[in-house]
């Protein structure tokens, strides 16, 4: 049985981390931290796991930390992790962080995106990114994941096929993500209370999210060139889901479905969380089939008259886009079967 740690388990994702681990066969959550509720019940603030666990919040303390667990999941707010991260894995931890502090493999993208001096650049050479569509054979060997952004994920996992088989101008690429109210944590902020987002489809960082970056890098390993990428994220009424919607430019205007088609199977027919969409109730990919289970659910258009593919895909941000993806990668780099913990199917209706 691996001891299990969760630093910030009372926010959304923490919350998912919890929920996952009551059916995973191998883990024993040990210590799950928050400041605000230190010493109180795990279910006082996630009641729909009443009677899952008999274990209360308490504050971060590395030293008993490193005596009650061998894994620590940190799903803390983008900056907070830095602080804990380098000592836990110097005490023989191995680590998944849920924030973007060691997603990127340049220093120098964390002082244009998020405007900092990364401290630690060694750690960045050596963390995995957390993606298995990608890394797999490097999770195996990882002890620090580095468990990639929702929006990033969803966008990836609509443009690999079309990337990998060279089928679109890689100059011109856009994404439009629309994302549902969860990504924003669980910390109410002006204009994310539910009588100013509900209704509403908000876009903001019209102008490039930052999530961007790790589209760029992992496309541009996969393309063996620097690649560029437009991104704007929507923020919508809904309370999961993010869905990617990728606009491209066909290299060959006669391109046909069976083409793309053979991409997108070549990609993911053997991947156990990636389900291709064609046909049925919705043609397209929908977050409303996914929304509470690690799945991503991917497809694509081609639109003949302007030359375009248009490729997409939609995951729960909270599971395939957050701990989901990071419990995957944990059972791929502990050698359990990467579904363990994820096989409920969705939610319906």
């Amino acid at each position: 049985m691996v001891r299990v740690a969760i630093l910030g388990a009372s926010g959304y994702t923490g919350g998912e981390l919890l929920r996952i681990f009551t059916i995973h066969k191998h883990v024993e959550v040990t210590y799950a931290t928050s400041r605000e509720y230190a010493g109180k019940p795990v279910h006082y603030v996630h009641p729909h796991l009443r009677g899952y666990y008999r274990l209360n919040f308490s504050p971060i303390n590395i030293d008993e930390i490193a005596n009650k667990s061998d894994v620590v999941f940190l799903a803390l707010p983008h900056g907070v992790s830095i602080k804990y991260v380098p000592e836990l894995l110097e005490m023989g931890l191995k680590v998944v962080d849920l924030s973007a502090v060691f997603r990127l493999k340049n220093p120098k993208d964390y002082k244009l995106w998020y405007g900092y001096e990364h401290p630690y650049p060694d750690l960045l050479e050596k963390a995995v990114y957390g993606m298995p569509e990608l890394h797999r054979e490097e999770l195996k060997n990882a002890f620090l994941i580095a468990s990639p952004g929702c929006n990033a994920t969803a966008s990836l996992l609509a443009l690999i096929p079309l990337v990998k088989e060279k089928l679109i101008d890689l100059d011109h690429i856009v994404v439009d993500v629309k994302a549902g109210s969860s990504e924003g944590g669980a910390k109410p902020a002006p204009g994310r209370i539910h009588s100013e987002k509900e209704n509403s489809i908000r876009p903001y960082s019209v102008e490039g999210h930052r999530h961007v970056a790790e589209v760029e890098q992992e496309l541009s390993k996969i393309a063996g060139k620097k690649m560029k990428v437009g991104m704007s994220p929507h923020a919508v009424s809904s309370v999961r889901g993010a869905l990617a919607t990728a606009y491209t430019w066909s290299i060959d205007e006669s391109i046909s479905e069976m083409v793309v088609w053979r991409a997108f199977a070549k990609s993911y027919a053997k991947e156990p969380f990636v389900r291709i969409v064609r046909g049925g109730l919705t043609r397209y990919p929908d977050t409303k089939f996914v929304v509470g289970s690690n799945y991503a659910d991917v497809g694509f258009a081609i639109d003949k008259r302007v030359g375009r593919i248009i490729s997409i895909a939609a995951i729960d941000n909270l599971m395939k886009g957050a701990s989901g993806q990071a419990v995957q990668s944990f059972n791929i780099m502990m050698g359990f079967d990467e579904r363990e913990g994820l096989e409920p199917p969705p939610l319906r209706p």
